[in-house]
């Protein structure tokens, strides 16, 4: 089944295996499902995310994003090419974010092919609870066949003999380290499969005083609370823009008064105890560590001179100057999550430009997943394609 879309040059045929409206409207219509009960899975914010995420515009925008807005009447336009989607997907997902699942699921969903996708061997499966969820409250519909006979969640190690019939798929996206990036790839795959790449990177948020109110502070909480320092999309750090240690000893007094407002779940023992222990290292290495309240996390602060704080909940806050923010960002360097009082201006432009930052957001947005990823688009990537020419 064809679908067109436009650009201002000319138009773009994509050959689906479904209509693509109907599959929009099943997706948006189950989120009033959804609404009625959070599964046991999911907190409240994951599942809310979920069903955010779910919008009918927000998936349309995915196609739009890609290949440009959707074309009704495709017969006075010229066509420069058709999209194929590619038949089989594999996808390898990390240990460290499990709504990472749920989302690819989606996304990919909307290209149609069959999709095996390997559970994190030690995280929390939400990506096959979502799929039962969806097999057993989806009203009968194409799209629910489709999720249950061509969509299918394995869990098993990294070193598994399954990874090799995984590893025939046509497009192989492996979420991991470095090193488990290789070892898929090194793996027997078809000639002219597609292997989308995300190894190891960090993130952090820069932020200028002025405009860090209680409102963006919870932001941050918010989003740094989810996976701590585990997430590829998690500030590891708070940089405070042309600002002194004094600056940044406020700020985390301000965060240490404001965590209970944003974080109201209880926090499990084990974590809180994690914390206390890395308060006493950090403190020993020269920072100045506080402890959030119920041990949620660690929010230190100290100068750049100190070895590098550590801790799966630990939020460092450290100066820094402008002109010096390129040169200090890690190698790995994935998202920027920004509190800027003109985020907008070219200078930030001139700035990131030579820098090897992905994504350059608000904090909000920080965890917010779409089709350009880590610098490309990856969605792209389920389709092949086919240059038409007159």
């Amino acid at each position: 089944m064809l679908t067109f879309f436009e650009t201002p040059q000319a138009a773009q045929a994509v050959a689906l295996n479904f209509d693509l409206t109907r599959r929009l409207d099943d997706w948006t219509s189950f989120r009033k499902v959804m609404a009625s009960r959070v599964p046991d899975a999911f907190t409240r914010d994951e599942w809310a995310y979920l069903i955010t995420f779910l919008d009918g515009d927000h998936l349309q925008a995915i196609f739009t994003q890609t290949f440009g807005r959707r074309l009704y009447a495709p017969g006075l336009r010229r066509i420069e090419a058709l999209f194929r989607a590619r038949p089989r997907v594999s996808v390898w997902l990390p240990n460290n974010v499990s709504l990472l699942g749920p989302l690819v699921l989606i996304m990919i969903s909307l290209g149609g092919g069959a999709i095996t996708l390997k559970a994190g061997s030690r995280s929390e499966d939400l990506c096959q609870a979502f799929l039962d969820y969806c097999r057993v409250h989806l009203p009968e519909s194409e799209l629910r066949t489709y999720l249950s006979k061509q969509v299918d969640v394995q869990r098993f190690s990294r070193e598994s003999p399954a990874n090799r019939e995984l590893a025939q798929a046509d497009v192989r996206i492996v979420f991991g380290s470095d090193a488990a990036v290789a070892a898929i790839d090194a793996l027997p795959h078809p000639a002219g499969s597609v292997l989308v790449p995300f190894a190891d990177h960090q993130s952090e948020a820069w932020a200028e005083v002025a405009a860090l109110n209680d409102a963006a502070l919870l932001q941050l909480i918010k989003v740094f609370a989810i996976y701590g320092t585990a997430g590829c999309t998690s500030p590891r750090r708070l940089r405070l823009i042309d600002a002194s240690e004094a600056d940044c000893e406020t700020v985390r007094q301000r965060l240490a008064a404001l965590w209970p407002t944003a974080q109201r779940q209880d926090v499990a023992m084990n974590v809180a105890s994690q914390n206390v222990a890395s308060r006493q290292v950090l403190a020993a290495l020269g920072w100045a560590a506080e402890l959030a309240p119920r041990n949620a996390a660690v929010l230190a602060t100290g100068h750049a001179g100190l070895p590098e704080a550590t801790g799966a909940m630990t939020l460092s806050i450290v100066p820094c100057q402008r002109d010096d923010l390129g040169q200090v960002l890690p190698a790995n360097i994935q998202t920027v999550g920004h509190v800027l009082v003109e985020p907008q201006s070219p200078a930030w432009l001139e700035l990131l430009a030579p820098t090897a930052v992905k994504r350059f957001v608000p904090v909000a947005a920080m965890h917010h997943f779409s089709p350009v990823w880590d610098g490309g688009n990856f969605w792209r990537s389920l389709f092949e394609q086919v240059d038409i020419a007159s």
